[in-house]
């Protein structure tokens, strides 16, 4: 009996063994959700937002003086406002007078990141005739804008005070 009663504190052992072995382990709880990065922001695709038309163009490639209506000797600039990202953008002015004759042409590559300006110009050391002229502006080649204006005869004189 004796051998018995040694027996029970092994069994005992055992067992306990045996059910701390299959004792299922707890799950460690589930890490909280990454902090998620913000969404990068949207590319806002490439965009003409405006055409302006003027007799002085600043540093910053922007028009400093707006005129619709130019002097015959005057340089005539097309400031061409964009928005937007592309990898290649070919802008165009296409510059003609009256009953479309084409007074000049010019193309400028670009490949804005953002909000850009580009300058275009026509100038004639002999002064422009007068009269009704057009500047179209296409972006890889659609026209886009259209602005019109005047090249006006001078008037000798009126600004001179009389003697």
């Amino acid at each position: 009996m004796r051998r018995r009663l040694a027996l029970v504190p092994v069994a005992a052992f055992a067992l306990c063994c045996v059910a701390v072995a299959c004792k299922k382990k707890e799950e460690a709880p589930p890490p909280p959700p990454a902090a998620q990065a913000p969404a990068p922001p949207a590319v806002v695709p490439f965009a003409v937002a405006s055409v302006d038309l003027g007799k002085q163009i600043g540093a910053d490639k922007r028009v400093s003086a707006p005129a619709a209506a130019f002097a015959q000797g005057d340089t005539i600039y097309a400031v061409v406002s964009t928005i937007g990202v592309s990898p290649k953008v070919e802008l165009k002015a296409r510059w003609t007078y009256e009953d479309d004759q084409l007074v000049n042409e010019s193309v400028e590559s670009i490949a804005p990141t953002g909000p850009a300006a580009t300058e275009f110009h026509i100038a004639k050391a002999s002064g422009w005739p007068p009269g009704k002229y057009t500047v179209v502006i296409s972006a890889n080649g659609i026209a886009v804008q259209t602005k019109q204006f005047e090249v006006k005869l001078a008037v000798c004189g009126a600004s001179a005070p009389l003697r």
